[in-house]
């Protein structure tokens, strides 16, 4: 069950220590110690296990990053096996007379020395580690080493500086992103989240809590539009040479416009992507006017190619909620924002952008035009708006292939994650495919949830990415089991693997597998279900 609880406070009895064994090389940041085989507490020791070791003033915390027997014994002989433990340092307690706090912190300022007794990290350990008591934090899961302890968040350091969700599909990556955010609008009713879901899977998982915006019932009209996605609605990605027509294009619309403002002094600002309500038909009626005055007909050509492919798209029901009539009449574009960022939060702190009905020919254009805008309203709202934009399967809008298309719309999340959290926007990366994603995008991300990996590529990919993670952490992606995760970044105290707190069934994102063995032992015998499937086919709505 989802668990919000604030603190970490457990009641926790005093434990002895328990000596694993001593250091006998130390380099850097990185440990080597002598197993003890005396049977005291090594054998509890995981890759990620948590160990500590005294200085005169401080407690040193060590994660476990690999083990090895460098001179293995023959199995018939009775010689005694040396056991190495690899480490790295993690960070650091005061315990000196003159220390102000006992609560842990990043960083080492001193070293254990060669010799240090190395002992087991016991509960009481793993709590001061894994605390951010003073911070405002989240439970989204608990610890690997200790169950019994929670698994926190900061939530300004995991949403000030970006953060992503990585793993194959199958490894519980949808349940992981609705689990964090229910964790996160549990405790902040007036939040303003946006989440792009390209399958329509994340609807049933917020319920009442959720703004749900799909083909049917967006409203994302062309004025909304700046020119270049504008012009890539009308004429595609590669639709050739059409030069002429995208040139006649901006001409036309940037007087539309102009002639739409009535404030003279305010028109003077007015340029071709300006935001402001123009009517189709006045683009309509200018170019009549322009072709009628042109003589050769070869010249009149791209215009009316213009005016067919604007009569078209009004014409097609699946562009409605680009050139619904009602929705052009009038400015409000207010209103518009407030729906889609959940301005005031009234109850629902999420808008869900279905993206399922959206034409696939347009899709890229669509998220552009939702990112550009979300990155123009934190910009000029000075702060006053912190928004999260959640991007499902961001490989497919930020491929790291440039020959995929979808420049607009990467272009549009790189800038967001470059610029976003000087204006208070926060960006979440969901995929599968890390390694086809744009490196760029991972990189901004200060907080990196990976889950289970199979593909080689993909590991690597995001093991460069874990920079704070150890290699044994990083070593363990293809061992995650569902629901488990590598937590890494600002938004955690130090790195961990942690398991995800397990969501009611209501709360779950549409994302299971099918159950074929369940359908296929009976026969449908009834076709209302294929009705219904070509029903909803004809209309593109579900």
């Amino acid at each position: 069950m989802l668990d919000n609880g604030p603190s970490m406070e457990l009641s926790l009895k005093p434990e002895p220590d328990v000596r694993i064994g001593r250091v006998v090389s130390v380099a850097g940041s990185q440990i080597v110690a002598l197993v003890s085989t005396a049977g005291d507490g090594s054998g509890e020791l995981q890759i990620g296990s948590i160990v500590k070791m005294h200085t005169p003033e401080t407690t040193v915390y060590g994660m476990v990053n690999g083990f090895s027997i460098p001179i293995p014994a023959d199995e018939k002989s009775d010689q005694s096996e040396m056991k190495i433990a690899e480490l790295d340092l993690i960070g650091e307690k005061l315990c000196g007379p003159d220390a102000t706090a006992d609560a842990f912190q990043r960083g080492v300022s001193a070293f254990p020395a060669l010799g240090a007794d190395v002992y087991c990290a016991t509960q009481e350990d793993l709590k001061n580690v894994y605390s951010r008591s003073h911070a405002s934090t989240v439970r989204i899961g608990s610890i690997h080493q200790d169950r019994s302890l929670p698994a926190y968040v900061v939530v300004d350091d995991l949403l000030g500086k970006h953060f992503a969700i990585l793993g194959t599909t199958g490894s519980g990556k949808s349940c992981s992103v609705a689990l964090i955010l229910h964790a996160i609008l549990a405790q902040h009713e007036n939040a303003h989240v946006v989440l792009l879901d390209p399958h329509g899977e994340y609807a049933r998982a917020f319920g009442e809590k959720a703004e749900v915006l799909d083909s049917a019932t967006l409203q994302l009209p062309y004025w909304l539009f700046n020119f270049e996605e504008l012009a890539e609605v009308m004429f595609g990605a590669d639709g050739g040479d059409v030069s002429n027509e995208i040139s006649i294009l901006r001409e036309l619309v940037q007087m539309a416009k102009v002639k739409s403002v009535s404030d003279p002094e305010a028109a003077n600002f007015v340029t071709v992507d300006t935001p402001v309500p123009y009517k189709l038909g006045d683009v309509v009626r200018l170019i009549d006017e322009a072709a009628g005055k042109l003589e050769r007909r070869s010249d009149v050509v791209p215009y009316l190619r213009v005016k067919n492919r604007l009569n078209t798209l009004q014409a097609d029901r699946r562009y409605s909620f680009m050139f619904s009539t009602g929705v052009v009449m009038r400015d409000n574009m207010v209103q518009i924002l407030s729906r889609i960022f959940r301005i005031p939060a009234d109850g629902k702190p999420i808008g869900i952008v279905d993206l399922s009905g959206i034409p696939s020919e347009i899709i890229n254009v669509v998220v552009s035009v939702l990112c550009r805008m979300t990155l123009d309203v934190a910009l000029w709202s000075d702060r006053a708006l912190p928004i999260l934009l959640v991007c499902e399967e961001a490989h497919r809008y930020a491929p790291q292939n440039t020959n995929l298309g979808f420049e607009p719309a990467k272009r549009a999340l790189s800038r967001i994650a470059k610029e976003g959290r000087k204006y208070g926007l926060s960006l979440c990366v969901v995929t599968q495919r890390p390694s086809e994603l744009e490196a760029g995008l991972l990189s901004q991300c200060n907080t990196i949830f990976a889950l289970r990996m199979s593909s080689q590529k993909d590991q690597e990919f995001v093991a460069a990415a874990l920079s704070e993670a150890t290699p044994g952490l990083v070593g363990s992606l293809p061992a995650l089991r569902n629901a488990e995760a590598i937590a890494v970044g600002e938004g955690v105290s130090v790195p961990m693997r942690l398991r995800f707190d397990e969501l009611p069934e209501d709360k779950r994102p549409l994302s299971g597998n099918a159950r074929f063995s369940a359908a296929w032992q009976e026969e449908v015998d009834d076709r209302a279900i294929l009705s219904t499937v070509v029903e909803r086919w004809r209309r593109q709505r579900r």
